[in-house]
């Protein structure tokens, strides 16, 4: 097992146990499982679960998601420049996709967080719930292996490709606002984090776009990366309008 010194009851196993029935997998340390579900604010108000958080399996899992959306993206789209390939990806791979994706099979009710996190609405907020199905991802693979970790990812991203191809998914308004300012004046936007409100727990993050010398936002998100998609979807939006 990869941590111990920690009493799972019964109800907790047999919680873990329905969640994997529902996805059809199997852990053989359910206690890994037990772990990807367990959010920094429960082990910073507890002294002797302090490392007992997601983060690290969430790295992991991060790049097993990557892995296999990449290599799925190779193979099955032969005839698409990188360029389209990298597009996809940054799509399916967000905040935007995964959240959806962790509601629906019911990590909202699995996930173990601070009284201040539960209060604060966490099991909703997209960030955690998108770091819960990364590190589900890496503790599965830790468990398993890559082979049965690729398709657990793909069980759930190769739908959402579909839907990218369809024109039917989340768009990736940074991509499309590059693209387009690039193509333009061959120059990158650049993106300021303005200011964070609110507590540790809680907070906000308000992004400004540049490009050259105009400026559009701040635009606020839950997350730097949401707040950064805000701002560039703004911008995007209303330079490109009457094109």
């Amino acid at each position: 097992m990869f941590f111990s010194n920690r009493n799972i009851t019964s109800e907790r196993i047999n919680s873990l146990k329905k969640f994997c029935n529902k996805l059809s997998i199997h852990f053989n340390d359910i206690e890994l499982l037990d772990l990807a579900f367990h959010h920094r604010s429960y082990s910073n108000e507890s002294e002797k679960f302090q490392h007992l958080n997601n983060e690290r399996l969430e790295f992991l899992g991060d790049s097993v998601l990557g892995m296999s959306t990449a290599t799925f993206l190779y193979k099955t789209l032969p005839e698409s420049p990188e360029g389209d390939l990298a597009r996809i990806k940054s799509v399916v791979v967000s905040e935007e996709t995964l959240a959806p994706i962790a509601l629906k099979i019911g990590i909202d009710k699995m996930l173990v967080l601070g009284k201040g996190e539960e209060l604060s609405g966490g099991r909703k907020k997209k960030a955690i719930l998108a770091d819960a199905v990364e590190a589900l991802f890496g503790a599965y693979y830790l468990d398993k292996g890559y082979e049965d970790a690729q398709k657990l990812v793909l069980s759930f991203i190769a739908p959402e490709i579909k839907k990218v191809l369809e024109n039917k998914g989340h768009k990736d308004y940074k991509t499309l606002l590059q693209e387009w300012y690039q193509k333009k004046y061959k120059e990158c936007p650049r993106y300021e984090l303005v200011k964070n409100t609110g507590p540790e727990h809680d907070k906000i993050f308000w992004v400004t776009v540049h490009l050259g010398e105009v400026s559009f936002g701040p635009e606020k998100g839950k997350s730097k990366k949401d707040a950064e998609q805000n701002v560039a979807k703004l911008a995007y939006e209303e330079l490109t309008a009457n094109k």
